[in-house]
């Protein structure tokens, strides 16, 4: 099977422009491609696996990946998708987010030896002369042609800033400028990025003259299933281990919906197309192994093989009625927290993550009735837990049947 063929079996490819020319290419190593990150956070999360284990892919066959990081458009905003402006933020936040990126993305891909590049936009972009761009490149775009995208006429009726309205523009002068100085001649990208890509590949051909094969623009589209997988995961699960466990990340997936198990393991494992075509019929326990194996594989990718046994091993004996393992999560509270020595419930779900709020612990005791602590539910928000069960192991809440979290003076 070659590269292009697997991309395609495992639905990461919706659309391209040539694909004659992008088989023979990718098939063969000959792809410098990039994809592109905003680091607007300090860490990537699973939305952006999708963009990960594509890259982590073609770089096996030989293609040269490019991360980009958006640290010039983020000071702009994209409108791609979205009802309001973004918000801007500051050179320093968006070094210290491309630093944190680079560290997390090294897991998925190999920057040695010039084998895959990571660069900022923000070293060209920035230091562009407004007039000169306004010559060089204003006078390749046709408003009317802009206004058509999707990308703006989503955000027409909302209202539409000049600020945003530039961000085609600069996204395409960054496929301009990575063909020029580092022969990149693929784009890979997703549906809300379409029109930004073509502009990218008009701008080349208005500049340079060049469609020919030896200069390729080719764009390739995630196909807009796994686009829209990413946004549905992109929620508070991150790939800093810091910010979400290694259990509770394996847990993710482990919990992912029975329809979503096969696409998840064709887009994002190694696992071989031919064994995931065996699990499609697989129903009931089955179904939990795929999603067992799915889980494993994305933990062992993200954290290595010893978190992923770890996490493995825990959510086996929690599940299957065992005693929860010392490597379940846990949070340490500080006698602070106690009044007249003990701690509410309530407080103690916020201090643990596994509620958001007060109101929304209170709900998830009194309405939701999913709160668990060491095994006895609890229906009172107003319960108390005492510093004598605080100490030691601590006690153990559960939420629902699938969330334990261990919390200890």
């Amino acid at each position: 099977m070659t590269l292009y063929e697997e991309l395609t079996g495992r639905g990461l490819i919706a659309q391209v422009t040539d694909e004659e020319k992008v088989k023979e290419m990718i098939n063969n190593g000959k792809a410098t491609f990039y994809i592109g990150f905003d680091p607007t956070a300090d860490s990537l999360h699973v939305g952006h696996f999708m963009a990960l284990c594509l890259m982590r892919r073609m770089q096996k066959h030989g293609n040269r990946p490019i991360a980009l990081l958006g640290g010039g458009t983020a000071m702009i905003g994209d409108p791609s998708g979205k009802s309001d402006m973004r918000q801007m933020m500051t050179r320093e936040t968006i070094e210290h987010n491309a630093a944190c990126f680079k560290k997390q993305m090294s897991r998925f891909i190999d920057f040695s030896d010039g084998k895959a590049l990571m660069l900022n936009n923000a070293d060209w972009l920035l230091d562009l002369n407004y007039v000169e761009l306004l010559r060089e490149v204003g006078a390749c775009f046709s408003v009317n042609n802009m206004l058509r995208a999707e990308c703006y006429k989503q955000r027409m009726e909302r209202g539409l800033s000049f600020l945003e309205f530039n961000y085609m523009i600069m996204q395409s002068y960054d496929f301009y400028h990575l063909y020029q100085e580092y022969g990149c001649n693929f784009q890979f990208g997703g549906d809300d990025q379409w029109s930004n890509m073509l502009g990218g590949r008009e701008l080349i051909r208005r500049k340079l003259g060049k469609y020919d094969a030896e200069a390729m623009t080719i764009t390739l589209l995630l196909n807009s299933e796994g686009k829209k997988m990413g946004k549905t995961v992109s929620g508070a699960v991150w790939l800093d281990p810091e910010k979400t466990s290694p259990y509770d990340f394996y847990q993710y997936w482990r919990n992912v919906d029975d329809a979503d198990v096969i696409k998840c393991l064709k887009m994002l494992t190694d696992v071989p197309l031919e064994e995931i075509a065996k699990m499609e019929s697989w129903e009931g326990s089955q179904l939990n192994r795929a999603k067992e194996i799915l889980a494993y594989e994305l933990t062992n990718l993200v954290h290595g093989k010893e978190e992923a046994d770890k996490a493995q091993g825990t959510a086996r004996s929690l599940f299957g009625g065992g005693d929860a393992s010392a490597d379940m999560p846990e949070t340490r509270i500080s006698s602070e927290e106690l009044t007249d020595g003990s701690v509410g419930l309530v407080k103690l779900l916020v201090l643990s993550g596994l509620a958001s709020s007060n109101g929304d612990a209170r709900r998830s005791i009194t309405k939701d009735k999913c709160i668990s602590v060491d095994g006895e539910k609890i229906l009172d928000a107003a319960c108390q837990i005492p510093a004598e069960k605080l100490a030691g192991d601590g006690v153990v809440l559960r939420k629902g049947k699938k969330i334990y979290h261990r919390v200890h003076l």
